[in-house]
């Protein structure tokens, strides 16, 4: 057994989340640590001399990380298809497309600057969650052995064919010359942007575009709403047709109407299913459990099979795959395609929307408007130590209503419904109710408000 200086060390087993490895660097996750990972990678993964595809995000930790973590892929046997700057999609396409064993990005997502991580997958981009294999790969850290087969290293360029593939059979000549305004918030998803708009006969103002792992004009996190106030007004000075907002690591997309209006991510998963279901009748949709009631109903209407499913990429994902469906999306802002490996196709969502646009000769407001039925809340965190506790009272409170357990607990009646699901990582309660009129939703919180003890 070959010694090394490294073998000595533990991992954090805080940074071992629910869908991927995520702490702050250097305290919690860092070069020792990554190595340890990416050693305990390959002997997870179980074959001899695996190719695994490593890519980056720009955070300034970032270049050191991937510079540990090839060299615990090689010490362990592994050859490794470095494929550089890369949003996290464009490594499952990677690894997908190109038949590799399996697959790591180097991200923190939509953190902030100080956080770095790792997205793993395995063969055919297949996610590696909590249940999947990170609490394996947690305990191999510790105990994986140098190889005497040292690997090799190659550098790939992959963006383009990634590109190519999200615009195969797209009809480029009934495009319109939309204005689009898009901020990629200085992180890696600005590599596509001026690719992308070479191809398209739209006018593209792409804002935050330098590559800066500070994020000096914001968070990368289009979740937040501070964060979209420059795409909000560089829409209205632009007289855009519509905004489009990535977040750091570009697996998630978000979109802003004509007038500067946030459209939920669910509102999109229910224009995506009805454009989607004219061509491919009777498929199934996925949509996750915070979802509006409105996605079912558009699906049913459309002649397509509502799935509702419990959150989190790597369990919609399988779920996915176990019931081939075909397209899906989340209230996070995640969609994701079964021709896209059934991993994530912001590029696809975004490019089917402005076929949409084209075709329709409407403006995004006015496509999605039909399906504003309901009146949302929105996600609610509230701190909750017995998450469990408190969840088991509302059940008991509100027993009369339609009980579903697939992920925390989401109780239906008529006119409204709530889901109340508990945090992986903190100890928070996450909070959505929907009702049929502003009245009932407003009267539904307060009253949900006061049985969670919520400081609002």
């Amino acid at each position: 057994m070959k010694v090394n200086s490294f073998d000595k060390l533990r991992v954090n087993s805080n940074i071992f989340k629910a869908y991927d490895i995520r702490g702050i660097y250097p305290r919690e996750i860092n070069e020792k640590a990554v190595y340890l990972i990416g050693r305990a990678f390959v002997k997870f993964l179980g074959k001899s001399r695996p190719k695994i595809a490593v890519g980056r995000d720009n955070r300034l930790s970032s270049p050191a990380l991937r510079k540990s973590l090839v060299k615990g892929l090689k010490d362990s046997g592994a050859d490794i298809i470095d494929i550089g700057l890369s949003p996290t999609p464009a490594l499952y396409f990677a690894v997908a497309h190109y038949s590799y064993d399996g697959g790591i990005n180097i991200t923190a997502s939509h953190n902030p600057k100080e956080y770095n991580g790792l997205k793993l997958v395995r063969e055919k981009a297949i996610p590696i969650g909590e249940n999947t294999g990170l609490k394996q790969i947690l305990k191999l850290a510790e105990n994986a052995i140098v190889s005497d087969k040292i690997g090799r290293v190659k550098k790939k360029q992959v963006i383009d064919d990634y590109l190519k593939f999200n615009l195969r059979g797209m009809n480029l000549a009934a495009l319109r010359p939309l204005k689009i305004v898009i901020d990629t918030a200085n992180a890696v998803p600005g590599i596509l942007i001026p690719k992308l708009a070479g191809k398209l006969p739209c006018k593209i103002y792409h804002i935050f575009k330098e590559l800066d792992g500070s994020f000096p004009n914001h968070s990368p996190n289009p979740l937040v709403k501070e964060n979209l106030r420059s795409l909000c007004s560089e829409i209205k000075q632009k007289q855009a047709d519509f905004g489009v907002a990535f977040d750091g690591d570009g697996d998630r997309v978000f979109f802003v109407d004509e007038k500067g209006g946030i459209i939920s991510a669910d509102m999109i998963i229910a224009l995506m299913a009805e454009f989607i279901l004219k061509d491919n009748p009777g498929s199934k949709i996925l949509y996750d459990i915070r979802s509006s009631r409105a996605v079912k109903e558009i699906i049913e209407e459309n002649g397509g099979k509502p799935v509702m499913w419990r959150v989190g990429h790597t369990f919609l994902k399988e779920k996915m795959r176990e019931e081939n469906i075909l397209f899906g999306g989340e209230f996070a802002g995640h969609f994701y395609h079964k021709k896209h490996y059934f991993c994530e196709a912001p590029l696809f969502v975004l490019l089917k929307i402005i076929e949409m646009i084209s075709i329709e000769g409407k403006a995004l407001s006015q496509l999605v408007e039909p399906y504003r039925r309901y009146f949302h809340s929105g996600e609610i965190n509230f701190q909750a130590q017995d998450k469990l506790g408190k969840i088991k009272e509302l059940e008991k409170r509100f027993s009369d209503g339609k009980i579903i357990k697939i992920d925390g607990l989401r109780v239906d009646f008529k006119d409204w419904w709530f889901n109340v699901r508990p945090s992986n990582t903190e100890p928070l309660l996450r909070l959505i109710i929907e009702a049929k009129t502003k009245d009932l939703l407003d009267k539904k919180k307060a009253e949900l408000s006061a049985l969670l003890n919520l400081d609002r």
